[in-house]
């Protein structure tokens, strides 16, 4: 416990869009002699997820759509570990990083911004043939595997084992699955044209979503022009449909359609970080951290929480449904860690905090290349315009100007220049190569 001359120790759990913007709002206003703040994630940066299906796609480079956080966070101590678990009651959290092992961290203030994981679903095969995209190293693998299928796919005359290999299913309907599936569709269209045996019509593109639209964001006329722009790409999408299983690679649906496909993208949805359990904070049932509108944990006034982890009310929708709470998206993130840093500040200087309120402003989408959707504050748009707003409020929202001014430029090139669709599938496994020089 930090003595009453000693700065306040406040702890970060997670360093994505809630503990780095909060951790950079309180560097710039706390005195140093006031509290000091130490940030806590597996990985050493941030992630701006809205660019991984343009990453993905090699619209921009995957190093651009991350945020160095000892490179934006200065004044903050940045430890590069996953949280284990969470002891309130002794104020201590313990973390490990593989290569050092484990060790405990006390504080004064808590800051539980651990985010959320891909929601698995009971699907026989899933796990072992599924990919997620909430990683850009996800992303990056995405990209080389389908580029070494449609390689593989040149290279063989067997017409059945050519289906499976150019067949790519995508399961959910969200921003997520949406927009990977397009990028991923318009980039492999593009690259088919540097092989001589392959087209656009030899590869299957599906999306299977368990309800009865797509991008629930979306106004529902917005969805249905979204089925039928995919459609019009020669994409199947299957609705109120759900996988039932995919083992061997055989998937099988709902409604009785059955394929084989070397290629499945998970993005039916999100759960609060599993770590959570591990705790003695206040869960719901969903596993979120209970809170209150002032982004508190419910009856502990030193833990402070926000984003997809957190079970936060939401007050624009209360009136409508008094147990509403915020919806895990990156809008709502970013503003809650903008009003969870005030709070904090206001607390440690004996100051009323305020309550989160987010109206719903709207949602931008990309679809590929100069085509995409936008329905903000009841105004509609479609390809082009809808495109570009997509790419301007998202190079905004990305942290720093290096970022900012470096997938600028990354736009820039490739709209002057051909889009690069080299597979680096070696990067996969970089050892291989050496193990089979060892074996010579």
């Amino acid at each position: 416990m930090a003595g009453k001359s000693d700065p306040t120790r406040i702890l970060i759990l997670g360093g994505g869009y809630v503990g780095m913007y909060t951790a950079l709002q309180l560097q710039k206003k706390l005195g140093r002699r006031e509290a000091s703040v130490t940030v806590v994630d597996p990985q050493p940066h941030m992630t701006y997820q809205p660019f991984l299906p343009e990453a993905a796609a090699g619209s921009v480079e995957p190093r651009h759509v991350v945020a160095p956080l000892r490179r934006v966070l200065k004044r903050c101590h940045v430890i590069t570990a996953s949280v284990t678990e969470i002891k309130h009651n002794e104020k201590l959290v313990t973390v490990e990083n593989p290569q050092t092992g484990a060790q405990e961290l006390g504080y004064d203030v808590l800051v539980v911004a651990l985010g959320s994981v891909s929601r698995l679903l009971p699907i026989p095969g899933l796990a072992e043939e599924g990919i997620g995209l909430k990683t850009v190293g996800e992303a990056t693998y995405l990209r080389n595997h389908v580029l070494a299928k449609m390689d593989a796919a040149a290279n063989t005359d067997d017409e059945e084992l050519r289906k499976r290999l150019l067949n790519f299913t995508f399961v959910g309907g969200g921003f997520a699955g949406v927009e990977a599936l397009a990028e991923l569709e318009d980039m492999a269209r593009y690259a088919s044209k540097e092989y001589e045996n392959l087209s656009p019509d030899d590869m299957s593109w599906s999306l299977i979503e368990a309800a009865g639209r797509v991008m629930p964001e979306v106004s529902e006329n917005m969805g249905v022009y979204v089925v039928k722009a995919l459609e019009e790409r020669g994409i199947k999408v299957y609705l109120n449909t759900f996988l039932k299983s995919v083992e061997g690679g055989h998937a099988v649906l709902s409604d009785g359609t059955e394929f084989d496909t070397d290629t499945l993208v998970w993005n039916a949805g999100v759960k609060a970080n599993p770590v959570l359990k591990n705790s003695d904070l206040p869960l719901d049932e969903r596993g979120r951290v209970k809170a209150s509108a002032h982004l508190q944990a419910e009856g502990l006034p030193g833990v402070w929480t926000a984003g997809d982890c957190s079970a936060v009310p939401d007050l624009s929708k209360a009136e409508e449904d008094p147990n509403a709470t915020c919806a895990p998206s990156a809008q709502h993130a970013v503003r809650q860690a903008d009003q969870l840093a005030k709070n904090i500040l206001s607390s440690l200087r004996d100051k009323p905090t305020k309550e989160y309120r987010h109206a719903y402003a709207g949602s931008v989408a990309g679809m590929g290349l100069y085509k995409g959707v936008a329905d903000v504050y009841g105004f509609k748009a479609k390809g082009f315009i809808a495109w570009f707003m997509h790419r301007s409020y998202h190079v905004s929202r990305m942290p720093t100007f290096n970022r900012k001014l470096r997938i600028i430029i990354d736009w820039t090139l490739a709209f002057l220049f051909k889009r690069e669709v080299i597979s680096m599938g070696q990067i996969q496994n970089p050892r291989a190569a050496f193990e089979r020089a060892a074996e010579s």
